[in-house]
This record gives C-alpha cells, sequence and structure tokens, in this order.
C-alpha cells in the first residue's frame, strides 16, 4: 500500500478529508505521518485523534530555509513516503527539496489558477467583480504555485458574497477533490512527465 505524508500548517480541514476517505476506503494508501511548522496548528490534533504519527519542525531553530528542509526531507524520509501532500503548509519549498521529491509532491490552492497565485486568493476573486471562483490541484514544482495542474473544482461567486462565504464554498470543493487526485497517484493512474500531469496516459493540463 502506497504511503503518503502530509505538510500542513493551520488548521488541517483537508487533512481531515484525507483522514476521512482512507478511514473510508476510498484511497488506496495510507497516511504515514503529519508534519508542522507550527506546534499550535489543528491539524496536529487531528493527526493525533486519527493515531497518525506527528511532528512539529520550527523554522525559526534553523539558520536558513536550505537547513531546515534539509532537516525536514530527513525526517520524512525516514517514513519512505511515496507521495507528500501539501494541505494548507505555508512555508515556499526550497528548489532542492522540491527536486528531491519531483513528481511526488502535490498541492491544492484556493483558485483556479494559473489566476491568483500566492495569498488572499477569495479577497482578489471578490475584489476583481469575478463570476467564479475555486480550487485547483496541482503537482509541486520549483516555481510556486505554477506546477502542472492536475484538477480543478469552480464555484459561483454570488452578489454580496463575503469572503468568509467564498471560503467556504470553496473549501467543499476542495474537500472533494483532494482525495481523488491522492487515489489517482496512489492507484498508480496519475504521474508527471514531460511538464505536465498524466492520467490513465492522457495528458491533462498544459504547463502553466
Amino acid at each position: 500500500m502506497k504511503k503518503i505524508v502530509v505538510l500542513i500548517s493551520g488548521q488541517g480541514s483537508n487533512l481531515q478529508a484525507l483522514i476521512d476517505a482512507q478511514q473510508q476506503g476510498r484511497i488506496n494508501g495510507i497516511i504515514s505521518a503529519v508534519f508542522s511548522n507550527r506546534s499550535n496548528a489543528y491539524g496536529l490534533v487531528r493527526a493525533a485523534l486519527a493515531t497518525i504519527p506527528a511532528h512539529v519542525l520550527d523554522a525559526e531553530d534553523y539558520v536558513d530555509r536550505a537547513s531546515f528542509d534539509l532537516v525536514l526531507a530527513q525526517a520524512i524520509d525516514r517514513y519512505q513516503p511515496d507521495l507528500l501532500v501539501l494541505a494548507g503548509y505555508m512555508r515556499i519549498l526550497s528548489p532542492t527539496f522540491v527536486q528531491h521529491y519531483a513528481g511526488r509532491i502535490v498541492n491544492i490552492h484556493p483558485s483556479l489558477l494559473p489566476k491568483y497565485p500566492g495569498l488572499h486568493t477569495h479577497r482578489q476573486a471578490l475584489e476583481n467583480g469575478d463570476q467564479q471562483h475555486g480550487t485547483s490541484v496541482h503537482f509541486v514544482t520549483e516555481e510556486l504555485d505554477k506546477g502542472p495542474l492536475i484538477l480543478q473544482a469552480q464555484v459561483p461567486i454570488f452578489p454580496g458574497d463575503s469572503e468568509a462565504d467564498l471560503i467556504q464554498r470553496v473549501q467543499i470543493q476542495e474537500h472533494n477533490i483532494y482525495p481523488q487526485v491522492v487515489n489517482w497517484f496512489t492507484e498508480g493512474r496519475l504521474e508527471m512527465r514531460d511538464n505536465a500531469a498524466w492520467l490513465d496516459g492522457a495528458r491533462l493540463f498544459p504547463m502553466l
């Protein structure tokens, strides 16, 4: 069975969606460990409740990003993961770290990439008067939020929506599509090659 390691920084709602999917048999794999860069991340509680080993590494304990990522990779590698899942992990990964797990890291981003990479995506969508917003799952490369797209889900933006309204609507879709993508990978159906994501031998999206 494929081994999954999840990286978090906060509430861990997508981690919970993955835990639920695993427990329901919707992921052909096992979450072997959870890592957080914040000791107060509620996702650590979620991991503990599911009896998943959880670890905290504080970047402030290291002299630079490269040193931190080296120790993080060494800790992750003890679990021999087949897939690394970023679930609200709020640190930019060093090129060396990304290269070490090339083709084995996925991320979920709260926008319809290539629109709104980075932070405050919901606010930007509202301020720009967009009628649609959504979420994207992509392979992680060295360029922030620009790895090969795997799957997207759209949600409507209604008149009078607040940022909280939009966040909640998008998260529902995140919790649907992220376990699906993880399962594709653990079943051997999904891969990254030629700067694109491929599912069942068919190219999904071009490189952003």
